[in-house]
């Protein structure tokens, strides 16, 4: 008779309720939490507010711009990892992962020095003609998306990478022998397969974007304010936990929302046979 593995499974549960369950529970009833008892009062205070309004929308924005420019820049490195020999595809896969061993803060100042006025960037562009004298892209909307491409870079670089592994090279030589070009093999075939780790690496990208405090709060400066800046402000300089509680739950709601949808299109019975 087969053992039952539910006694495995108590620890991750006991742990998850600990720390993450009992956690949650509490920041939904400090959102809740009035004077006279539970009110709605504070999810009144934000949405009643255009401000907050407009740092949820930008909040989101800034996940999605970095979710297009993540895909631009990782699926051609997916493909050049599929094309490429044993040593060459060591070399990438170590190059992708060493900035995921490097801790986020370090990563933020290094993009300090890059975007200031004396960076690299800065310096290229002078030593082009393209400008006069130096600029700067810090607390910069641009800049802070060029930030958080590159961080969040290896999250959908190793899901593609992934999918190809376990990809058969004959289906290219198959549309090649059709008569099918670099492109339409690309669009018709490769993107397909792909979709799955695109899926993938899109949920992980966003939730990490929208939710980097310390890179919004940095390379965007005070300009420049999302959600979870929002929930600073609240906590630390107005210490209004439960308006605080409610933008986070907020928070976690919309952006749920939107992982939950893309789950539910990765589970697609059409999607499933590719992963």
């Amino acid at each position: 008779m087969k053992a039952s593995g539910f006694p495995y499974v108590v620890p991750m549960l006991l742990l998850s309720v600990a720390f993450f369950a009992t956690p949650l529970a509490v920041l939904v009833g400090f959102s809740f939490s009035g004077p006279g008892g539970a009110t709605v009062e504070h999810y009144g205070r934000f949405f009643g507010d255009a401000f907050n309004f407009r740092v949820l929308v930008s909040t989101a924005r800034l996940g999605l711009e970095t979710v297009v420019g993540t895909t631009l820049l990782g699926v051609p490195i997916a493909l050049l990892y599929w094309h490429s020999g044993r040593t060459a595809r060591q070399v990438i896969i170590f190059l992708t992962l060493i900035p995921m061993l490097t801790s986020n803060v370090v990563r933020t100042f290094a993009w300090i020095v890059i975007l200031g006025r004396q960076g690299p960037i800065s310096e290229t562009l002078m030593a082009l003609g393209l400008t006069g004298s130096p600029i700067s892209l810090m607390f910069t909307e641009f800049g802070l998306l060029m930030a958080m491409c590159q961080i969040d870079l290896p999250l959908i670089i190793l899901p593609l990478i992934a999918i190809l592994s376990r990809t058969p090279v004959q289906f290219t030589e198959a549309a090649q022998v059709s008569g099918a070009g670099p492109w339409r093999i690309l669009v018709t075939v490769l993107l397909p397969l792909m979709l799955p780790g695109l899926l993938a690496g899109w949920i992980l990208v966003f939730a990490s974007t929208s939710s980097s405090f310390v890179t919004q709060a940095v390379i965007g400066g005070a300009r420049n304010v999302y959600v979870p800046q929002l929930i600073y402000r609240e906590v630390g300089t107005l210490f209004d936990w439960p308006l605080a509680s409610a933008i986070a739950v907020v928070l976690l709601i919309s952006t749920g929302c939107l992982l939950v949808a893309m789950t539910m299109i990765s589970r697609h019975r059409r999607l499933v046979g590719h992963a």
